[in-house]
């Protein structure tokens, strides 16, 4: 279960370092933080002191990524813990990589919007040219 109190920093990251998560199913014992922005998360049983502007979202990533490697280990008969983070963070890789995909690739119904506007944009900028 993902876990949080007052520790001084040793990693850094940010709200801009990964993906927006979805909600996971730990939940933070403590929501302490340190005046320097530092906060203790604990993953899979694991201990973790970092620092980011937002530590809530440092919370919510830790959360996140203990109840990934936690399916992982349900749907597994392995107990090393760096096997699991290594699967868990393919499961994380491959959400992110779909979520990107179905981003970067528009919808049909959106392509044709375009494409109408466009032409509707075009019609208007010729007519322009021709009386102005």
């Amino acid at each position: 279960m993902a876990t949080a109190s007052k520790e001084p920093p040793t990693e850094e990251l940010t709200k801009d370092t990964f993906p927006k998560p979805v909600a996971a199913k730990a939940v933070p014992t403590a929501n302490a933080v340190g005046g320097n922005g530092s906060v203790r998360v604990e993953i899979f049983d694991q201990v973790y002191n970092l620092r980011g502007s937002d530590a809530d979202y440092i919370i919510k990533l830790a959360e996140y990524v203990d109840g990934k490697m936690r399916a992982v280990s349900e749907q597994t008969a392995t107990v090393d813990s760096v096997r699991l983070a290594v699967l868990a963070a393919l499961n994380i890789a491959d959400e992110f990589h779909l979520l990107k995909r179905r981003l970067e690739t528009p919808s049909p119904e959106a392509r044709q919007r375009a494409s109408k506007l466009a032409n509707a944009l075009d019609e208007v900028l010729q007519d322009t040219r021709r009386t102005g």
